[in-house]
C-alpha cells in the first residue's frame, strides 16, 4: 500500500502511539484524520497535521463509522491506538473482581477494536480501487495478550481477544485485498505510565533486554508505517518488546 497520497484515520491519535503515528503517516504523505475523545488536543493535533478530526468514543459504533466517514470517500489506512488499562486482582480479601471496569475495559480495547475494523473494513470494500490493495488496518494488542500479570485480567483479556480477531479478519478481508495486521507493543513511554515517577519508569525500562529502555511511540509508528507498505504482512500480531517476556508481577 503506498501511502503517499493516501487516505488515513487513527483512532486515538490524540496521544501517545496513536499521535506518533499520525505524524509518521502525515510525514510520508498520507492525508490524516485524527479520531478521538479528547476533542481539543485531538484538534489541536489534526490542524498541526493539516488533517482532519472526528470526536469519537470507540464503544459508540455509530461514532466509529461517523469517523470513518469524516475520513472521506476513499479511505485506504486505518489504526486502532485507542485504549485504557486496568489492574484488579480476580479475586483477593476485597472480594472479587468489579464487574464494571472489566466490561470497560472490553468496551473500549477490544469492541472498539471491532468496531473500526468491521466500518474501515466496510467502507474499504465499498470503495475499492483498481490495483493490488484496496486497504490496510492495523489494531494494537499488547504483551499482556501472551503475559499477563498479576491483576492485568481485564487488560490482557481484552487485548487476547484483538490478538484472536487479526488472522480471521485478515482472511475474511483477504478476497477484497484488505490486509489485518496487529502490533502487540511491550513497556512504551506512553501516557499510560506518565504519572508514573523516574524512578519506576527506569525500572520498567531496565526489564526489557534490548534496548534496556522503555519503547518510543515513534518505534511504534515505524512499524505501523511499514506494516502498510510491506504486501506481504497480513494475519499477523507482530511483538514490539524489544524481547521482554514479562514476568508474573
Amino acid at each position: 500500500m503506498r501511502i503517499e497520497g493516501a487516505k488515513a484515520l487513527v483512532c486515538g491519535g490524540a496521544s501517545g502511539l496513536g499521535a506518533a503515528t499520525a505524524r509518521r503517516l502525515r510525514a510520508d504523505g498520507a492525508q490524516v484524520t485524527i479520531a478521538d475523545i479528547d476533542a481539543e488536543r485531538g484538534a489541536a493535533l489534526a490542524a498541526e497535521l493539516d488533517g482532519g478530526f472526528a470526536a469519537c468514543d470507540v464503544t459508540d459504533p455509530a461514532q466509529v463509522e461517523a469517523a470513518v466517514a469524516a475520513a472521506g470517500p476513499g479511505l485506504r489506512i486505518a489504526v486502532m491506538c485507542a485504549g485504557i488499562g486496568w489492574a484488579e486482582k480476580t479475586a483477593g480479601r476485597r472480594g472479587a473482581h468489579a464487574v464494571e471496569p472489566f466490561h470497560k475495559v472490553i468496551a473500549v480495547n477490544l469492541l472498539g477494536s471491532f468496531h473500526l475494523l468491521r466500518a474501515a473494513a466496510a467502507a474499504m470494500v465499498a470503495e475499492a480501487p483498481e490495483g493490488d490493495e484496496a486497504g490496510v488496518i492495523v489494531m494494537t494488542a499488547s504483551i499482556a495478550a501472551y503475559d499477563g500479570q498479576i491483576g492485568q485480567i481485564a487488560y490482557s483479556a481484552s487485548k487476547g481477544g484483538v490478538v484472536g480477531m487479526t488472522l480471521p479478519a485478515a482472511r475474511d478481508l483477504a478476497s477484497a485485498r484488505i490486509r489485518v495486521c496487529t502490533i502487540a507493543p511491550g513497556l512504551f513511554d506512553t501516557p499510560l505510565l506518565a504519572g508514573l515517577p523516574d524512578e519506576a519508569r527506569a525500572a520498567l525500562g531496565a526489564q526489557v533486554p534490548h534496548p534496556t529502555r522503555l519503547g518510543l511511540p515513534e518505534e511504534y509508528a515505524a512499524l505501523a508505517a511499514h506494516i502498510v507498505a510491506n504486501p506481504m504482512l497480513n494475519g499477523e500480531v507482530v511483538r514490539l518488546d524489544g524481547a521482554l517476556r514479562m514476568p508474573p508481577r
